[in-house]
């Protein structure tokens, strides 16, 4: 047996009733809406020419984005014609296994090829093909392979280096970097040659061959991944190591709907993409590059965002995920740790303390956003990866992250910015912030926009409270202005204004006013927040960003309103793209793809919006008692079930009743 093939398994069972597993004959007419496989590490879309792998960029400042690594694993398969007619096609994920497949049968033979990114060892991506016929002996069966590989690339210089055990070797570095004189990272590609053809002799009835791809920043490492991968091929392994890793992820994980099929397809999918936006549930020492709104298949030039990281990673993405698996979250918080001095070279050429980080990040910290007025405006980036920090802790209790880790700088770093960025209003005797964008990006150079200076705020509170926990004396500045910063209010419409001088009406791109209630759990009667999300549902572009409906539905479900909740969760359905459960920025497919964003908006909706779970600090987490490991949430909707489970206990605040009740019944 050559390296490159592995022994015949078992068949798969039959999955066609199984909501984990997307099935269809075609594929989408639109090449964004394919699968995409990842694994933190790496990522690319089924069919692919390319593959990107994590926190590897090229391109000056504004210019930078994810660089293109050739995959050798771009492969399409053709069956010679029975006489029974042509191919018949399907074409599956297998979100429960993380393995996306084409299969193929004509007469007594069928093809099958599946293609995953390796969840437990992320240097490693691979492709197993398998043919198979129901009599032998019989004639020889050709499959013809078409590959799109070319081992080159227009944002890494590769040259060839030695082969290594079978596996051709190409290696080189990111042309420009981020910033001038700033690193280049280097790739190393070893992968198994795809030859243009495979064939099943007449005296077998089943063959497998497996091809390798491995990727990593030294000749040494992709050396060591490719070993490994033959050796997981050798002892039949390869992929059952994967398939567990993906079980134990599911394992810990999980949110069960006793309803219709779209809505438990659409809860499974948007957690199988989050998930695989992530690395290995247990490396630690795994340099994360973080979480950008397309995730690590899409980013390319001019696409997607260019795989930047924005404040989705840490407001719409990470909740969702820290629920039920703090430790893979906690990535996200090193990402940032590691990206502080590009923040803090941010905030000095604001002429501001602390850090500011950059509303748009890559390697560096650095701000990236081509377009100057978002990095000099939204700041309120600050303050959402401040409250990620905030929910860790509540979450976890692990105040080892902060006295050791230095979670504390960093919290500390954002609370002087904002020391530094506001301005005493001696008329109105508060704290003002002014000149920004708030998350409505209709808007710009407004001051005090309600939802950046509530932020402002919350982190100023949180950076007083570790300051306490971990005995270091705060700068009294911090809590006055916190206590004084300007909450823009209006006392006769009773509502909050977006910004100094919002007229009600003005039309608003995507949630902002909204997030005061959740996440942020701003102070607030049932009166308000009924008032808020009246006014600004119906001046909310419908063309918006997916995550928007979600956070009004969060908040029509906190006050028991389920029906109008049920239609504005109902619309993100329009983003949701067939058959792979693909979801698109706008709701007529155009904007980013894979958009994570989205996911994790309408998933934290299902999490926090019809459980009523929130995280509610660290002494009422402890005095309120923590839920314990299994089942950890329930709920029912109108007669309808939801649970939410995790392995292992979390200590935070669980309500003793439902929020709320929902019709989860009524098919979208």
């Amino acid at each position: 047996m050559s390296a490159g093939q592995s022994p015949p398994g078992s068949r798969q069972p039959d999955t066609r009733d199984d909501p984990y597993v997307f099935t269809a004959d075609s594929l989408p007419s639109d090449p964004r809406f394919l699968a995409t496989v990842a694994n933190g590490y790496l990522g690319t879309r089924a069919f692919g020419s390319v593959l990107h792998v994590g926190g590897i960029y090229n391109g000056l400042a504004g210019a930078c984005h994810r660089a293109d690594v050739p995959s050798p694993l771009a492969v399409q398969l053709e069956l010679p014609q029975a006489g029974t007619g042509p191919p018949r096609h399907s074409y599956t994920l297998d979100t429960r296994r993380g393995v996306f497949s084409h299969c193929l049968s004509s007469g007594a033979v069928s093809v099958s090829q599946e293609l995953f990114a390796h969840r437990a060892y992320p240097n490693l991506l691979a492709m197993e093909l398998r043919v198979e016929r129901r009599a032998t002996p019989g004639e020889p069966v050709t499959v013809q392979l078409r590959s799109a590989f070319a081992p080159q690339s227009e944002d890494i210089s590769l040259q060839a280096g030695p082969d290594f055990r079978g596996g051709r070797h190409v290696f080189g570095q990111t042309l420009t970097p981020e910033e001038a004189g700033g690193p280049q990272p280097h790739v190393h590609l070893i992968w198994t040659p795809v030859p243009s053809s495979l064939t099943l002799p007449s005296a077998r009835s089943e063959e497998c061959w497996v091809f390798l791809t491995a990727v990593a920043d030294s000749a040494e490492r992709a050396q060591s991944a490719y070993a490994l991968g033959l050796s997981l091929i050798g002892s039949g392994d390869l992929s059952p190591s994967h398939c567990r890793a993906w079980a134990e992820l599911w394992q810990g994980c999980g949110v069960e709907l006793v309803g219709p099929s779209p809505v438990r397809r659409a809860v499974i999918g948007c957690l199988y993409y989050l998930l695989s936006a992530f690395p290995p549930l247990h490396d630690s020492s795994f340099l994360f590059g973080g979480v950008s709104p397309g995730g690590l298949s899409n980013g390319r030039r001019g696409q997607d965002y260019w795989g930047h990281v924005f404040w989705d990673q840490d407001t719409w993405v990470y909740p969702g995920i820290a629920l039920f698996y703090p430790e893979l979250a906690r990535h996200v918080l090193g990402y940032r740790l590691r990206t502080l001095p590009g923040a803090a070279e941010n905030a000095r050429a604001q002429g501001c303390q602390g850090v500011k980080f950059p509303w748009e990040s890559a390697l560096s910290g650095k701000e990236v956003c081509e377009e100057k007025l978002y990095g000099q405006q939204e700041i309120h980036i600050n303050g959402d990866v401040s409250l990620a920090f905030r929910q860790y802790l509540y979450l976890t209790q692990d105040l080892a992250l902060f006295s050791d880790g230095g979670g504390w700088e960093l919290v500390k770093a954002v609370a002087e910015y904002w020391a530094s960025r506001v301005a005493w209003s001696s008329e109105e005797r508060s704290y003002h912030i002014r000149g920004v964008m708030p998350p409505d990006e209709f808007h710009s150079s407004v001051d005090n926009s309600v939802y950046t200076n509530a932020v402002a705020k919350q982190s100023l509170q949180f950076a007083v409270e570790l300051a306490s926990l971990l005995h270091i004396p705060p700068p009294p500045q911090w809590q006055d202005i916190a206590d004084q910063i300007k909450i823009p209010f209006d006392l006769e419409q009773n509502y909050h204004p977006e910004f100094d001088g919002y007229k009600t009406g003005e039309k608003v791109k995507q949630a902002d006013v909204v997030l005061l209630g959740y996440p942020l759990g701003y102070p607030m009667s049932p009166e308000v927040r009924r008032n808020d999300l009246e006014v600004y549902e119906p001046v909310t572009d419908p063309q918006g960003p997916a995550m928007t409906w979600g956070m009004f539905a969060v908040g029509w479900l906190e006050l028991r309103e389920a029906s109008r909740a049920q239609e504005l969760l109902m619309r993100n359905f329009n983003n949701i793209q067939e058959p792979f459960q693909v979801w698109s920025e706008g709701s007529d497919g155009s904007g980013t793809v894979n958009f994570l964003t989205g996911m994790g908006g309408f998933l934290q909706a299902v999490l926090f919006g019809y459980t009523g779970f929130r995280e509610a600090g660290l002494h009422s987490a402890r005095s309120r008692g923590a839920p314990q490991a299994g089942q950890l949430l329930a709920s029912v909707a109108h007669g309808v079930p939801v649970s939410v489970s995790r392995a292992t206990p979390l200590r935070s605040r669980c309500p003793s009743s439902p929020q709320s009740r929902a019709d989860l019944n009524k098919t979208p």
